[in-house]
């Protein structure tokens, strides 16, 4: 079977990956010419390292990215108030990773180009339109390079090409723009010596809009050198009549530290920090409505063309992930390709829809705001109690993770679904 994949972001290639080890014949386009080590942290949970172990690609994890052992919630003078254990150390039986976007990127490219052929990713061709044909799908796309167009015939489309989304477009047509919470985030990396135990994630402030967050992504090369530390720094914008500026626009030294200004956190000399930072960039926080349906026949979403959600609790790119693994296993098992993709929508959307509309409500954050206005660390068990409630919503507690029976395809495809 024939699958076009369009979009060669980290979910468009785990797609490739996850398709291609049951036995399909996927094809990645993306819209831009080159696929470069661009971008900064982000965290894959243990549902989702379970996962690409399970591709074969836990030693290229561990080779790239760092395991934080615990995550540590602090109110804005830097004071804990409520911390837990990440990965192993919680029970997991896979640890969870902080690791630089540009080189997870990469790392799945070269696995992808690897196993399925130099050709398997094209690069330079944006998504025009599909169109439904006797035997499948017809995908058109405009070569960025020669400015010429071309077409694909494949058996199934998948559209894996973010919140903005040409697929989904083509799908919902009248959807309502992206939503904005009104809160900008200001991202960088810099080398900066390790916080804390150095194998924390740090998330200091109270409500969306007042927080900052810092986690290591890379040790360092010496002994007692610094390591590469990934932050975030939430500007809540006050309501304009101005368009919003999707523009990822550079951040200047001198306005980072203005936004920081009023920041005094005892472990980390946030001055300095904003000094190694290469690059600076405002990126507005974004989600999208639900959707009641991502598969339309021999057409389905995944990832955040499917679910983009707010970043709270590290819980996007981990769910795309797993959406690659349900998609290739029902396709796996199903005679019916329009079957497979009702099946693989089933047993998805509703998990991660409630996701979408759980970080919109600060998902295990709430724990900080709640402190914020109590003035402090929250009565014993009523942290817990918001951090393990939202583990379930997400199907991401130790047990769940732990005993699920595994989407890897076997041989003899058969039994009840995990």
């Amino acid at each position: 079977m024939r699958v076009t994949i369009v979009g060669g972001g980290i979910a468009g290639l785990t797609c490739a990956l996850s398709l291609h080890a049951a036995g399909f014949e996927p094809r990645v386009s993306e819209a831009a010419r080159t696929i470069e080590a661009v971008g900064v942290g982000i965290n894959l949970l243990p549902h989702a390292v379970r996962e690409l172990a399970e591709l074969g690609l836990a030693d290229d994890l561990a080779a790239i990215a760092l395991p934080p052992h615990r995550l540590s919630y602090r109110d804005r003078a830097g004071e804990p108030v409520w911390e837990e254990a990440l990965g192993l150390a919680a029970g997991y039986n896979w640890p969870q990773y902080s690791v630089h976007r540009g080189r997870l990127h990469v790392t799945l490219l070269a696995a992808v180009r690897e196993r399925l052929g130099p050709d398997s990713v094209r690069t330079g061709l944006l998504f025009q339109r599909f169109e439904r044909t006797a035997g499948g799908i017809r995908a058109h796309f405009l070569d960025r390079t020669s400015g010429v167009s071309t077409v694909e015939d494949a058996d199934l489309l998948v559209g894996s090409d973010g919140i903005d989304s040409a697929v989904r477009a083509q799908l919902y047509p009248n959807e309502s723009p992206s939503h904005w919470n009104g809160v900008h985030m200001w991202r960088g990396v810099a080398h900066y010596p390790h916080i804390l135990d150095g194998r924390s994630i740090v998330v200091a402030g109270g409500t969306p809009g007042a927080k900052f967050v810092a986690y290591p992504i890379e040790d360092p090369v010496t002994e007692g050198g610094e390591a590469l530390m990934n932050w975030v720094l939430e500007i809540r914008h006050r309501p304009s009549a101005k368009p919003l500026d999707r523009s990822n626009r550079r951040i200047t030294t001198a306005e980072a530290r203005a936004g920081l200004a009023d920041w005094r956190l005892p472990w980390i000399d946030l001055a300095t920090l904003v000094e190694h930072s290469s690059t600076i960039f405002e990126y507005p926080m974004l989600d999208r409505d639900p959707l009641r349906r991502w598969s339309f026949g021999r057409v389905t979403l995944l990832g955040d063309a499917a679910h983009p959600m707010f970043p709270m609790g590290m819980n996007g790119g981990s769910q795309s992930i797993i959406d690659t693994r349900v998609l290739a296993w029902y396709l796996a098992r199903e005679r019916d390709p329009v079957a497979a993709l009702r099946c693989y929508d089933q047993a998805r959307r509703p998990t991660v829809n409630a996701v979408v509309l759980g970080n919109r409500a600060s998902g295990p954050e709430e724990i900080i705001a709640r402190a914020a206005e109590h003035g402090g660390a929250l009565p014993v068990g009523q942290a817990e109690e918001i951090a393990n409630r939202y583990k379930k919503l997400a199907q991401a507690t130790v047990a769940q993770v732990n005993t699920h029976a595994s989407w890897t395809v076997s041989p003899d495809a058969a039994g009840p679904a995990p």
